[in-house]
């Protein structure tokens, strides 16, 4: 089993990676959006989706199809915001 010779020596053992090259930015940015607002807006989109596509069987109307989705994906971000939070 060996020793350390210098246990107190200021060199530590395992070597720290040299820092990056400064460009001005911070090492870690915050993220863009919370995971409660990823959530929140990735099932309104797919809650915009299936009203759509049930909208389009129903209709055979794109642009019926389209504003349903979109209404539906709009009205449904506050509702699941509350209901998530």
């Amino acid at each position: 089993m060996s020793r350390d010779p210098h246990p107190h020596s200021p060199i530590s053992a395992r070597p720290e990676p040299p820092d990056s090259p400064s460009t001005g930015l911070p090492s870690e940015a915050p993220p863009l959006l919370s995971v409660h607002a990823a959530v929140v807006f990735l099932a309104a989109v797919i809650i915009g989706l299936v009203m759509g596509g049930l909208m389009f069987l129903h209709e055979k109307s794109v642009p019926a199809a389209v504003a349903t989705g979109l209404g539906c994906c709009g009205l449904s971000v506050p509702v699941l915001h509350k209901l998530i939070g």
